[in-house]
């Protein structure tokens, strides 16, 4: 199967099983106030969102008074509750008088709980799988004190002065605890400075702030894909490709390269600068093996590939690893719940109040989702990413705008703070209005998906 598939049947199962959970919110809270559901549905069974235009379902059922169906239009899902105006836009029906079994007939925090049910249980939905994630395989992860070789940095993260050796202590002042966070808190943060430990010639350290510079962020999000900085590691070989140049210069599992043509080379970082400037070349490279140097010969190839793989950073610096039995692992699966959805917010806010984000840079479709997903299947990533869209999709729901849940919300509570509720007609216009304007924000992210697909 290939990585492409991978990553699109991971997004399908993820955002099936989220949207189902997300309209069975509603769907629980009508029923806990005797409304009536008339519809629960996977996908849209019209063209979203135009609800006269083609109506076919794949699949339904009925079953009490609800119609129970899988739409063809694979996109979202809805709960049709009774006396409501919402994505159906069942005009006829809001023009009969109100029935005790309808949503309209509720009081306005009955009413308030039924459209915030598929946040909540977006959240809780989260929740539950990041307590599976943490009381199974616990937490793992390298403080910065333990970067015991200093950073290696990428050509980004070197522009703005960061230097290969360098060990992060501080980001705006504020001391790092968790290697793996830098980069985020640099973004989130939106830095200013640095606060590094830098080694002299004289082999003595020195504090240093670096500035980061303007547009440092942005570019950071532009290479998203690429690591901005790495824990420093020496270079020994973990595996050597069969009939690999490596393998015919005869290199060998466990080898530790410490010399390029006679330069010292310890790290990965200097085996792979050197590695660039010998690009079909000659090279002599030494190693160390069973505590002796040997002296290898052979030639690096145009495309740089001799055909080794490196040992991976827990073999050399100490890692922190956290077990958690269930209660713990359920604690945990709530504060980091609400930590991920601060991080989430803090992107979103980024989009609009940062001078150095462009929403075209930023926004994404349908094909960005799927390439979030890794296109190898692992249970780890793909649960850790299906909580994280759990999020998102909380997060993007509660937004006020209407057609969405923070739309109604905000309605109930003007309601539900002056006392005056706000007429059918208000909500149809504006339901109209915040339809259209959904269907304008998923053409514009799908269609930056397909710009950037062909350039």
């Amino acid at each position: 199967m290939s990585g492409g598939l991978t990553q699109a049947l991971q997004l399908l199962a993820a955002l099936s099983f989220l949207i189902l959970l997300h309209e069975f919110g509603h769907f629980f809270f009508a029923r806990l106030f005797k409304t009536r559901v008339e519809k629960f549905y996977l996908f849209f069974d019209f063209l979203f969102p135009f609800p006269g235009l083609l109506n076919f379902s794949l699949l339904k059922k009925k079953k009490g008074d609800t119609e129970y169906g899988l739409g063809w239009f694979p996109l979202g899902g809805y709960v049709k509750i009774a006396g409501m105006v919402d994505e159906s836009m069942d005009k006829e029906a809001m023009k009969l008088p109100p029935q005790p079994w309808e949503y309209r007939s509720k009081k306005a925090w009955q009413r308030l709980f039924i459209m915030l049910g598929g946040i909540i249980m977006n959240v809780l939905v989260a929740m539950g799988i990041y307590a599976v994630i943490f009381g199974v395989w616990g937490e793992q992860y390298l403080p910065a004190q333990n970067a015991t070789y200093g950073i290696a940095v990428d050509s980004l993260a070197e522009s703005i002065g960061l230097k290969n050796g360098d060990k992060i202590i501080a980001i705006q002042g504020k001391p790092v605890e968790r290697f793996e966070r830098i980069p985020s808190e640099i973004l989130y943060r939106q830095a200013q400075s640095i606060t590094v430990e830098r080694r002299k010639e004289d082999n003595t350290t020195e504090q240093v702030n670096v500035t980061v510079p303007q547009g440092t962020i942005r570019n950071m999000l532009k290479s998203s894909g690429k690591a901005f900085i790495q824990p420093r590691i020496p270079f020994v070989i973990d595996q050597v490709t069969s009939k690999s140049e490596a393998e015919k210069m005869g290199m060998k599992p466990n080898d530790s390269i410490i010399a390029v043509n006679g330069q010292p080379v310890i790290f990965f970082d200097e085996f792979e600068k050197a590695k660039k400037a010998n690009i079909g070349k000659p090279v002599a490279i030494t190693v160390v093996r069973n505590g002796q140097p040997v002296t290898l010969n052979g030639k690096v190839p145009d495309n740089k590939i001799i055909g080794v793989t490196a040992k991976a950073a827990d073999a050399f610096l100490k890692t922190a690893e956290i077990e958690y039995g269930p209660i713990a692992a359920v604690g945990k699966g709530f504060t980091y719940t609400f930590e991920q959805v601060g991080n989430y917010w803090n992107q979103l806010r980024m989009i609009f109040t940062s001078k150095e984000i462009k929403a075209s840079e930023s926004v994404g479709g349908i094909v960005s989702f799927g390439k979030m997903f890794s296109p190898v299947f692992d249970w780890l990533k793909f649960l850790e990413l299906t909580a994280f869209v759990s999020i998102i999709l909380a997060v993007m729901n509660l937004l006020p705008i209407p057609g969405l849940d923070g739309g109604y919300v905000i309605f109930l509570v003007y309601e539900m703070i002056s006392g005056r509720k706000v007429s059918e007609k208000v909500m149809e216009r504006a339901t109209s209005v915040g339809l259209v304007l959904l269907l304008g924000l998923m053409l514009y992210a799908n269609g930056l998906d397909i710009f950037r697909l062909f350039k």
